[in-house]
């Protein structure tokens, strides 16, 4: 298999895997008093924003061709460093 289908696969799986703990969230979000609500709904939002975007990147990697998939590596990877991090930050405020 080439790299970039590896690669490809990789941080789709990333994104699943996300897309599943964004579920999760949104659970455990109808669990909590309206306040609380209001704010992790405005998280849940901001992280689907970012699951939209990371998942548009690596669907605009699927139609290059050739090395040119490099050239959106790097684009694709910071997008999901900064997925990352934002779910880390959510994650840490479910559990408050």
């Amino acid at each position: 298999m080439e790299e970039k289908e590896l690669y490809r696969q990789k941080m789709q799986a990333k994104l699943d895997e996300w897309k599943a703990e964004l579920d999760k969230m949104k659970a455990k979000a109808k669990r909590k008093d309206a306040e609380a609500k209001l704010k992790a709904n405005k998280k849940i939002k901001e992280l689907e924003i970012k699951i939209e975007e990371g998942q548009a990147k690596l669907n605009k990697l699927a139609e290059t061709s050739g090395d040119a998939w490099k050239s959106l590596k790097g684009g694709i990877d910071s997008a999901l460093e900064s997925l990352k991090s934002g779910f880390d930050d959510a994650i840490a405020k479910f559990k408050e």
